[in-house]
Parts: C-alpha cells; sequence; structure tokens
C-alpha cells in the first residue's frame, strides 16, 4: 500500500488528522489487551534481563539517532524525526518477531510493557535534549500527547483483559490484525502527503533510517552479550532494542512540530526494522542455539 500511495497520492489522501489519532489509539488498546497483571510482576522474575533491555532502549536508539542524523548531515526536520522515532519505546511487533525467532516472549512482553509505561516520561525528555538544539520542541504538548496516546488506551486494554477475559479473548483475535491494517495505512498515508520531499532526499534518508535500526539491533545484541546475558535473551533484546512504536513517532510528530516532514522518518521506520527484524527472526528460527 505504500508503493501505491506514493505512486498516487491520492489513494490515501483521506487519512489523515483524526482518523491517525483514532488508529493509534486503537494499536495501543490492541497491546493493552494482550497485557495482564503478571507481565508487570513477571520482571521480579528476572529484573537484570528487563532492566539490560529497557536501559539499552532509551541508550542505544536514541543515541544513535542523533549520530546518525549528524552523519548522514540530514535536513533539519528529518533529523528531528530521526531522532524522535529512536526516543519511542519498543514496538508491539516485537512479541511477534521474538516468537518467529524461537526467543523469550515472556521477556519481550514484559519489556514492551515496561519500555512503553516509562516513555511516558523518557520519549519527551530525551526527544528535548537531543532534538532541542536543532528546532524548538513542545515539551509539555510531547509528554501530554504521549500521555494521552498511551496511557488511556493501553489501561483501558489491561482492564479489560483482568476485569472481562472472555470479551478480551474474543476481541484478541482481530485486534493483531487491525493494528497491521492501522499501521499500514498510518505509513502510506504520511508517505503520500511527503512524496515530493521523500524523492528528492531519496537514498540518504533511507539509508539513514535502516542504519539507525541496525544500530540497534546490532548493539542490542552485542551489548547484551557483553552484560552476560544468554543467546536467547540476548536475540529478545536486540528485536527489542531495534524495533520501534513508529506509530507513536508519526503522531507525535504531527501533534507537536510544526514541519510535516519531521513524521516522514517515523513512517519510513516502520518499514525499515520490519523487513529487517523479519530476516533476522528467520536467521535465528534456523540457527541452533
Amino acid at each position: 500500500m505504500s508503493i501505491v500511495s506514493f505512486i498516487y497520492p491520492p489513494f490515501i489522501a483521506w487519512f489523515k488528522g483524526d482518523y491517525i489519532s483514532f488508529a493509534l489509539a486503537l494499536i495501543m488498546l490492541g497491546m493493552g489487551l494482550t497485557l495482564n497483571i503478571d507481565d508487570f510482576k513477571r520482571v521480579l522474575l528476572f529484573p537484570k534481563s528487563v532492566f539490560i533491555g529497557v536501559f539499552l532502549q532509551y541508550t542505544v536508539m536514541p543515541l544513535s539517532g542523533y549520530a546518525i542524523a549528524y552523519i548522514y548531515d540530514l535536513p533539519t526536520a528529518f533529523a528531528v524525526g530521526l531522532i524522535l522515532v529512536a526516543c519511542c519505546p519498543g514496538g508491539t511487533a516485537s512479541n511477534v518477531l521474538t516468537f518467529i525467532a524461537k526467543a523469550d516472549v515472556a521477556l519481550s512482553v514484559s519489556l514492551t510493557a515496561i519500555s512503553t509505561v516509562l516513555s511516558v516520561a523518557l520519549t519527551p525528555i530525551l526527544t528535548l535534549y537531543l532534538a532541542g538544539n536543532r528546532v524548538d520542541v513542545n515539551s509539555v504538548g510531547l509528554l501530554l500527547s504521549t500521555l494521552k496516546v498511551i496511557i488511556f488506551p493501553v489501561a483501558c486494554g489491561v482492564f479489560l483483559n483482568y476485569f472481562f477475559p472472555r470479551f478480551t479473548k474474543k476481541l484478541s483475535i482481530v485486534s493483531p490484525l487491525l493494528a497491521v491494517v492501522m499501521i499500514i495505512l498510518i505509513v502510506a498515508s504520511v508517505i503520500a502527503s511527503n512524496k515530493a520531499p521523500i524523492t528528492e532526499s531519496g537514498l540518504r534518508l533511507l539509508a539513514s533510517v535502516f542504519s539507525l535500526h541496525i544500530a540497534g539491533f546490532f548493539f542490542g545484541y552485542m551489548l547484551s552479550i557483553l552484560f552476560k546475558q544468554d543467546t536467547i535473551r540476548a536475540r529478545t533484546i536486540s528485536i527489542e532494542v531495534g524495533m520501534q512504536n513508529s506509530g507513536l513517532g508519526v503522531l507525535l510528530a504531527r501533534e507537536n512540530f510544526t514541519n510535516p516532514l519531521t513524521a516522514v522518518p517515523c513512517a519510513i521506520s516502520s518499514l525499515a526494522h520490519s523487513l529487517i527484524a523479519s530476516v533476522l527472526a528467520t536467521f535465528w528460527r534456523r540457527k541452533k542455539t
């Protein structure tokens, strides 16, 4: 759909504004439906792995985003967008890719849950610190947007899962597919509405986004091994660090930055980390531990 929307932007021109906000809310609600109180209690079972994973999520990716934006000499809007998506929490698709890779799904779910909750504070703070010298960052708006789009829908999902498990089980059958559809629509919309600058930036923009995620997967794995994690947990942390909640990045960019181009790296990010993670997970699945 992204290719179609790029070739013929009017195809997805209707999907914008409140539609994107609503789509991300559905995605985060779907994530909440997969979580329960035990996912947060499980942190106590392997606190070191959770700490390492969350620590790498909010150090490797933000610092990589900042460095890559500088190395590729990206235009300001693209640089800020790259840094923004690098400061976002792990994406929900990481749990699926972790399963495919035969890694630790329980750890992946815990990492996604904890990094998502912490993102309410860390995403605005890190973005302000790393991108504030490039452009004025609406720190309060960024904080409120993150709070609104994460805490409420995720909390609703957890609430439904806890008090209405049978109903939630039925919803969970369709929520993953719905989340995929929503992400596709969000990405296609941003790409279609910014066809000219994407064409102009071309390979440099694509290379910077792919470099960001390659760095996340690589350093997530290597540093986990350095911190004495076994191979299975190192793979899990690598996938969690390398995959971002790109949809959140798109929404935050559109709501808090005046230049619409800021959302473009976030949209491309969704394509990049999905492709890399799919190849990596397939390789690890076939590889003996």
